[in-house]
């Protein structure tokens, strides 16, 4: 089993990296591609799927990360690919926040992972968080995402945006300045980028 891989990154995909380790390049999937430059060194937590007809890696920058991926391959009909794309979607905190209080409209919201998909999710780890070495974030939604961003997104679909681009636009702004706390003030930056 590879656990580990540290090395140059040598190439980027949009879901994939190649680590270069002592002159053997190893390509990993993995949900955080944007972190990742040219050049720089990595250090990648991997998990490797053994397949009939393939070996495929899946890394992570930390380990709480490679620990949510394991569990969501543990759920039924989800695979290591699907996992990785529930993690693309979601970020570690918001699973960790939506389990924990057992809400699988905000994560579907927020995430735009489909609604059975996230019921599955909740539902289905919902005794498992102890397993995480660090949970000290449990229970507490992302700083990224603010208490009015769901209805802040509510709104935005209601006025007849699309719901991929109001979370988008939703998140990209609390992000920026998490200082903003009414939904009218982020409603307002969000019709103003949406119509720019």
């Amino acid at each position: 089993m590879i656990r580990q891989l540290r090395g140059s990154v040598v190439d980027l995909g949009d879901n994939f990296v190649v680590i270069d380790v002592l002159g053997v390049g190893y390509q990993v999937y993995s949900p955080s591609t944007s972190q990742f430059t040219l050049g720089a060194e990595a250090c990648l937590h991997t998990y490797l799927a053994v397949r009939e007809n393939a070996l495929d890696l899946y890394g992570f920058i930390d380990r709480d990360t490679l620990a949510m991926f394991e569990l969501l391959i543990e759920l039924p009909k989800i695979g290591p690919k699907s996992a990785l794309q529930i993690l693309t979607q979601a970020d570690i905190d918001l699973l960790k926040g939506s389990i924990r209080n057992n809400d699988p409209v905000y994560l579907s919201k927020v995430s735009g992972i489909g609604k059975k998909s996230a019921e599955k999710i909740v539902t289905g780890l919902k005794d498992k968080l102890e397993e995480f070495a660090s949970d000290s974030l449990i229970g507490q939604r992302p700083s990224t995402v603010s208490a009015h961003t769901s209805d802040t997104i509510d709104a935005l679909i209601s006025l007849g945006y699309a719901p991929q681009d109001a979370r988008r636009v939703v998140i990209e702004i609390t992000t920026v300045d998490p200082s903003l706390v009414t939904s009218a003030e982020i409603i307002k930056l969000a019709l103003r980028q949406l119509h720019s």
